[in-house]
């Protein structure tokens, strides 16, 4: 490409200068502490002495085979998972159909549904917890209603429910952002034809709109599983992983044994752990929906 030796060294001294920095941040922010991440986890150590007891696997061993606290939370993220990413991409796509008609409402519509993703979901759940607690009791003392009087936070079906329900909350405006992208995508001439033809519209919407969703579909379904499986915040503020222990998640749990109890190698051997299984379930989700893109 270059006939001179010289300018083609000067070439890959200058892309070697501006890459650098770029790869010293990111050995930094990630390579570096996945290293450390790895070696605390075959240790014993309280997060505070200088000299962490390397145990090897052993903090593996006890949390796949003797720890019933991480066996109850990971049951607890495999269940909110599933329900989180089924009924926020069911909602989503309800609501974006709705809100991609042509209403004067719309613009307020959008945006009142997009507000909430905008918060913390630290803030939110203080905000859902004063409700919970403080509101519903008003509620059921002036309506009557024996469904304000049940104990939401402090029966942990209920508070299962309440979490699953306050996060989707939360969130909804944000897949439902791009599901209307989705829609908007949508060639009109294709649903004019199918009308044409004397299609309906649950016919054009099966048809024609839910095929060409599909990236949008695989865009919001990542999202949704990624962030269910890491889910944390709405648990520290709404429930505190109660009543008894029955909302921790796996984030949650890694966090009390870490931060809580100072067993910070077999805190980091349980985050270790989460990033494979979030790491593994990534890889699958990502093939298999490019091969159904694919076929599509």
């Amino acid at each position: 490409m270059f006939k001179n030796p010289g300018k083609r060294w000067r070439v890959k001294a200058e892309f070697g200068l501006f890459t650098f920095p770029v790869l010293l941040c990111i050995a930094v922010a990630f390579y570096i502490p996945f290293a450390m991440t790895i070696r605390y986890s075959l240790t014993k150590w309280n997060g505070i002495s200088k000299n962490p007891v390397f145990v090897g696997l052993d903090n593996f061993k006890q949390i796949l085979m003797g720890d019933a606290n991480f066996a109850s939370s990971a049951w607890f993220t495999i269940k909110y998972a599933l329900l989180y990413i089924v009924i926020v991409n069911v909602l989503a796509i309800l609501l974006a159909l709705v809100l991609d008609m042509k209403l004067k409402t719309t613009p307020w519509l959008r945006a009142a549904f997009f507000i909430p993703y905008i918060l913390s979901l630290v803030i939110v759940g203080f905000i859902w917890k004063f409700i919970f607690m403080q509101g519903f009791n008003s509620l059921g003392e002036s309506t009557g209603w024996s469904v304000f009087a049940l104990s939401w936070l402090g029966t942990p079906g209920l508070a299962f429910i309440s979490i699953l329900a306050v996060s989707i909350w939360q969130s909804i405006g944000f897949y439902l952002v791009i599901y209307i992208a989705g829609l908007q995508s949508v060639p009109d001439d294709l649903k004019e034809a199918a009308t044409v033809d004397g299609a309906g519209a649950f016919r054009k919407f099966f048809s024609i709109t839910l095929p060409l969703l599909a990236p949008s579909i695989t865009i919001s379904v990542f999202m949704a599983l990624t962030n269910s499986i890491k889910v944390f915040d709405v648990i520290l503020s709404l429930t505190g992983g109660g009543p008894g222990g029955t909302t921790y998640s796996i984030a949650y749990d890694i966090y009390r044994d870490t931060f809580q109890n100072n067993l910070y190698g077999y805190g980091t051997a349980k985050a270790l752990i989460l990033f494979l299984a979030v790491l593994v379930v990534t890889i699958l989700q990502l093939a298999f929906f490019k091969r159904r893109e694919v076929e599509a």
